[in-house]
C-alpha cells in the first residue's frame, strides 16, 4: 500500500515533505514566536483524515495588495472582484460602482486608500483572501499590521513612473516578513507605457532591499486595472484577468500549517471592526490551531495581563461581507466578537479546562509617529452653535476609540484638562481623523501640528525625523522648486528629466519634517498646480539649530466681533487676499485673510457705510468685491503658525490667534 506520507500526498495538500513530518508532532525552535505544532500523535487511521483537511487549506491564499499611490491598486482590485462571480448580474455591478473597495466617504472624495480592507473571491475552486491597504504613506500603519495576515504580496508598480517612495516602503516591510511578491506592472494600457523600463527598475529595488535570491525571481504579470485585461506579455493580454489569478495559484504558497487541533489555537489579531449588534469585532489570520464559535479563549500579551472570555459569533470573509460559521481552521482569516477587552496586538489562544494554551504571537511593530496636533474643546465666541459633541469627555472616548484600531495613532494627555495630544504618521494622517470627528458631529479646537524629537540612546543628541520627498514638475518652474526647498533646509540628492514622453523635470530631496509642514501648499501655488509631490519618511537626522522658514507673509485679523460688510471687505482686500465673504459673522482676533506683507494687521471688515443726506447716485457702482479663497481643513492646518488656531465645526472651519499667546496683548 502506498505510503501515508508520500510526496504526492503531501504535494496535493499543498505542503512540502519536510513540513507534513514537523506537523506530526515536531516542535518549533522558538515556540515562543513560532506556530506551535501538535502535542496530539495521530494514527494511522486518522492520518488520510488530516491530510484532508491540510488539503483544504492548500485551497487558500492569502494576499495583501500594496502598492504606491494613485498607482491603480483598488481598481485592480475592483477588476478581480467583477470577474470572480461576486455581483449576479451587470445591474448589480453598475449599482455597486466603481472602485467598490473605497467604501469610506473621504477614499471616494480624496480619491486615496485610507482604511485597508478584507475580502474573499473564488477562482477554481481556491478561495484567495485579499487584503487591499493604502497607498499614502501617512497610512504606513495599515499596511504593517495587514501583512501579518498574508502569505504573499501584489507589488502593483505604474507602468510608466516605475517604483517610488511608498513602493520602496511597503515592499521593504514584505521582504523583511519573507512574503512572496508578484509583481504586476498595471495601467498598462497608457500610451507612454515603458514596462521593460518598470521591471528592471523592480528587479534593481528587491537587489537595493537585499532581496533574497528566491524573492528576487519574482513572477511578473501586465495588467490594466480599468480595461480589466491581464497577461504575461505586454504586447498580448487576454480579455480578462486569468492570468492574474493563475499567478496568484501559482506563485503564492498556500498558508504554512503546524497543526489544526483547537488546543494549539494561536491566532493574531491584526484589526478591529466595530458592529452596532455585536460590539467589538476581532480580524485575525489563524495562524495554528481551530477555533469554534463559543470556545473559551485567553487574550495573551507580552506586555498586558491575561483575559479571558468566550468567541460570540464566528465569520469568515465571503466576497465582499462576512458568512457565519460554526468552526475555521488554521490559514483562514477570521472576524469574531464576544470579546470587548481585544486589542491589536494580541494574541487569541485556547481557554479551554485541562489544556496548557499555546504561547502568544510577537505583537505587531510599526514605525512610530513622527507628527502630532492638540485636539480640544471649542471655546470661541462663536463655540456650540452647530455640533452635537463639546464636551472633553467626548474628545477623549472618541480618541480613544479610534486609538484601539489604528495602531500608528498615539493620545497623550496634556497640561490643559479640556486639550489633548494626538500623534500620528503625518500630516494628512490626522486631518483625515479630524474631518472624521467633524462630520460625525464633534466641535474641535485644533493646535498646529509639530514634529516628534527623539533622543538618540547611544549619541545622547536629539534627533528629528527627516522625510525623503520626489517632486515632478514642468521644466519652467524647476527653479521655484528648488529655491523652496533651500529656504526649508533640504538636501538635494538628485536632480535630471525623467525618461518618456511627457518629460518632466525630477528632483529628489532629504528634507526635515519641520521644513515639509506648510509645503506642499507653496509648491503648488509655486508651480500652479502641476507639481507631483511624493513624500515618505526616511530616518532620524541630529536636529537643525537653525531656524526652519515657515510662512512669509502675516494674517490680516478682525477688529472686532460682528457681521461682515461689503464696506468693510471693500477696504480690507486692498490689504491682502480675504478668506471671508459678507454676512458672514467673525469675532476679534479671527483670521480673515492672508496679509500682503510680513506680519499680522487687524483690520475692521464689519464696517458699515456712513448714511448721509449727499451721496451721488452713480457712487459705488464699479466698486467690486473679490472672491475669497477657498477654505479647506488640509489647507488650514497647513496655514496656522505657532501661535494660532483651526475652530473646527461640523460646517465651518475659523482660524483664529490663539487668546493663550495673543489675547492677553491686545485686551
Amino acid at each position: 500500500m502506498r505510503s501515508v506520507f508520500s510526496s504526492a500526498a503531501v504535494a496535493l495538500a499543498g505542503l512540502s515533505v519536510a513540513s507534513a513530518f514537523s506537523s506530526f508532532g515536531a516542535t518549533s525552535k522558538n515556540a515562543a514566536f513560532a506556530p506551535r505544532a501538535s502535542s496530539t500523535g495521530l494514527h494511522m487511521g486518522q492520518v488520510d483524515d488530516a491530510l484532508d483537511k491540510f488539503a483544504v487549506k492548500g485551497k487558500i491564499r492569502n494576499i495583501g495588495v500594496i502598492a504606491h499611490v494613485d498607482h491603480g491598486k483598488t481598481t485592480l482590485v475592483d477588476a478581480l472582484i467583477r470577474q470572480s462571480g461576486v455581483f449576479r448580474d451587470d445591474a448589480q455591478a453598475n449599482e455597486a460602482g466603481v472602485r467598490v473597495m473605497d467604501s469610506d466617504d473621504q477614499e471616494r472624495e480624496r480619491g486615496i486608500t485610507i482604511l485597508a480592507k478584507n475580502l474573499a473571491v473564488m477562482r477554481n475552486g481556491y478561495k484567495i483572501n485579499i487584503m487591499d491597504t493604502p497607498g499614502h504613506a501617512d497610512f504606513g500603519g495599515e499596511v504593517e499590521r495587514v501583512l501579518n495576515m498574508c502569505d504573499g504580496v501584489l507589488l502593483v508598480v505604474d507602468s510608466v513612473e516605475g517604483p517610488k517612495p511608498q513602493t520602496r516602503f511597503v515592499l521593504d516591510k514584505a521582504l523583511r516578513k519573507n512574503l512572496k511578491v508578484l509583481v504586476v506592472v498595471n495601467k498598462i494600457d497608457r500610451p507612454a507605457a515603458r514596462p521593460d523600463w518598470v521591471v528592471d527598475k523592480v528587479f534593481d529595488l528587491f537587489v537595493e532591499l537585499d532581496a533574497s535570491d528566491e524573492q528576487t525571481d519574482f513572477t511578473t504579470v501586465f495588467a490594466s486595472g480599468i480595461l480589466g485585461k491581464a497577461g504575461d506579455d505586454p504586447e498580448h493580454l487576454q480579455d480578462d484577468m486569468g492570468p492574474l489569478f493563475d499567478a496568484v495559484l501559482k506563485a503564492i504558497d498556500p498558508p504554512t500549517i503546524g497543526s489544526v487541533e483547537s488546543q494549539d489555537l494561536q491566532c493574531l489579531i491584526s484589526n478591529i471592526d466595530f458592529d452596532s449588534f455585536k460590539g467589538k469585532m476581532g480580524i485575525a489570520r489563524i495562524t495554528a490551531g481551530s477555533v469554534k464559535a463559543g470556545q473559551p479563549v485567553q487574550l495573551a500579551h507580552p506586555d498586558k495581563p491575561v483575559r479571558t472570555g468566550k468567541i460570540g459569533s464566528l465569520f469568515v470573509f465571503d466576497n465582499l461581507g462576512k458568512k457565519e460559521v460554526e468552526e475555521a481552521k488554521a490559514g483562514e482569516i477570521i472576524m469574531f466578537s464576544g470579546l470587548d477587552s481585544i486589542e491589536i496586538g494580541d494574541t487569541l489562544v485556547t481557554n479551554e479546562g485541562g489544556v496548557t494554551p499555546a504561547t502568544y504571537l510577537p505583537p505587531i511593530a510599526v514605525e512610530l509617529p513622527t507628527v502630532r496636533m492638540t485636539l480640544g474643546v471649542n471655546k470661541s465666541p462663536l463655540a456650540g452653535r452647530e455640533g452635537k459633541f463639546l464636551t472633553s469627555r467626548m474628545i477623549r472616548e472618541r480618541l480613544i476609540k479610534e486609538c484601539d484600531r489604528n495602531v500608528a495613532l498615539r493620545m497623550a494627555e496634556t497640561d490643559s484638562a479640556d486639550r489633548y495630544e494626538v500623534s500620528g504618521r503625518g500630516q494628512l494622517h490626522l486631518t483625515v481623523l479630524i474631518e472624521n470627528m467633524r462630520r460625525e458631529g464633534f466641535e474641535l479646537e485644533v493646535g498646529p501640528p509639530s514634529v516628534i524629537f527623539t533622543k538618540n540612546e547611544e549619541t545622547g543628541k536629539e534627533e528629528e525625523p527627516w522625510e525623503s520627498v520626489e517632486v515632478r514638475v514642468p521644466e519652467e518652474y524647476m527653479g521655484s522648486v528648488v529655491d523652496l526647498f533651500n529656504q526649508r533646509k533640504g538636501e538635494l540628492q538628485d536632480m535630471g528629466i525623467e525618461d518618456g514622453a511627457e518629460a518632466m523635470s525630477v528632483v529628489k530631496y532629504l528634507i526635515p519634517t519641520r521644513g515639509m509642514l506648510g509645503l506642499r501648499s507653496n509648491l503648488l501655488t509655486a508651480t500652479r498646480g502641476t507639481a507631483l509631490i511624493d513624500a515618505v519618511f526616511d530616518s532620524y537626522k541630529p536636529k537643525i539649530s537653525e531656524v526652519i522658514q515657515g510662512r512669509d507673509k502675516g494674517s490680516l485679523l478682525a477688529f472686532a466681533d460682528g457681521s461682515v460688510t461689503p464696506f468693510g471687505i471693500e477696504g480690507a482686500q486692498d490689504r491682502g487676499k480675504m478668506f471671508i465673504s459678507p454676512q458672514i459673522e467673525v469675532y476679534k482676533g479671527m483670521i480673515v485673510g492672508i496679509h500682503q506683507r510680513p506680519g499680522d494687521l487687524e483690520v475692521n471688515v464689519c464696517r458699515t457705510k456712513a448714511l448721509t443726506n449727499m451721496r451721488s447716485a452713480n457712487k459705488g457702482i464699479t466698486v467690486g468685491i473679490t472672491a475669497p479663497l477657498e477654505q479647506t481643513l488640509d489647507g488650514c492646518v497647513e496655514y496656522i503658525a505657532a501661535d494660532e488656531i483651526l475652530e473646527v465645526t461640523p460646517s465651518k472651519m475659523r482660524m483664529a490667534k490663539n487668546p493663550a499667546l495673543w489675547g492677553k496683548k491686545n485686551k
